[in-house]
């Protein structure tokens, strides 16, 4: 009996310890997924190597972005394969927000301007931006691609005299803002459809520019967080079935591809 206890506390702490954990961590940042409703973090559902969160239809979200490093970083984040900064097909080369040393931020839109962001809610396929933008290829995709900067040569000290130092200025200045979201209208949508992003209402959301040299031209790091309905991680055995009293019988398995954060960074095929 005190052993089977003890199997029991192991699991109920393995259980918190996983609630608390971030839905991606990396060497340099973790992400995770915020539900802007109800204020909870997604819960990562780790599977065959990949991250799931369940979002709710209809819900508003943010994704968080922890700068674990005591440097700046920038990070290109994408959504459905598209780059949330500038909507163009996600690549990692392109534009992105510029943490400060162990800064938290929330990006909670597809940015609109220097001071408003479209919020981000989860909704079906064809409701979502990138399907209405003719790219549904990539939906249910989050990724991070993260690029550390490149270090600024100490400035030169001239001597007049082996006793007098010549003065010298060095300024570094940088200054970033990451989106927040608002309301977004909740859109219906079949419990089967498959879950995308779409684009909400407008929210105040002010960044300003900074400059940025990056240390290499590949990321130092890319993250990917897969999300999708309970309901379609259910089916497709991500999650564990409900008991069989709440069980709903043929719930019908949605069509499901390997959706890439980053489409950009590759060639695609000419047409025919």
């Amino acid at each position: 009996m005190f052993a089977r206890q003890i199997v029991r506390l192991t699991a109920l702490a393995f259980s918190l310890l996983a609630a608390s954990l971030p839905a991606q961590a990396g060497r340099l940042i973790d992400m995770e997924i915020v539900n802007r409703n109800s204020g909870e973090t997604l819960v990562n559902h780790p599977h065959r190597g990949q991250h799931y969160v369940a979002g709710n239809p209809g819900d508003r979200y943010a994704v968080r972005l922890v700068n674990r490093s005591g440097e700046r970083v920038l990070v290109v984040l994408s959504v459905d394969g598209v780059n949330v900064v500038n909507g163009e097909t996600a690549a990692s080369n392109q534009s992105g927000y510029v943490l400060a040393p162990w800064e938290r931020a929330e990006i909670a839109g597809w940015r609109k301007s220097q001071q408003d962001v479209a919020q981000f809610y989860f909704t079906s396929l064809p409701d979502s931006y990138a399907a209405r933008t003719e790219r549904p290829d990539n939906v249910g995709v989050i990724g991070a691609a993260v690029f550390r900067e490149k270090a600024v040569p100490p400035p030169l000290v001239h001597y007049a005299q082996p006793s007098a130092v010549a003065e010298s200025q060095a300024m570094d200045s940088a200054n970033r803002a990451a989106g927040s979201n608002a309301p977004a209208a909740a859109k219906s949508m079949r419990e089967s459809a498959r879950l995308g992003t779409g684009h909400g209402q407008r929210e105040y959301a002010p960044i300003q520019y900074t400059e940025f040299e990056r240390a290499s031209r590949s990321p130092s790091e890319v993250l990917n967080l897969r999300y999708d309905s309970r309901h379609n991680l259910v089916s497709r055995g991500i999650l564990p079935k409900p008991r069989p009293s709440l069980w709903q019988p043929n719930w019908r398995k949605p069509d499901w591809q390997d959706a890439q954060p980053f489409p950009g960074d590759f060639v695609p095929d000419p047409r025919s």
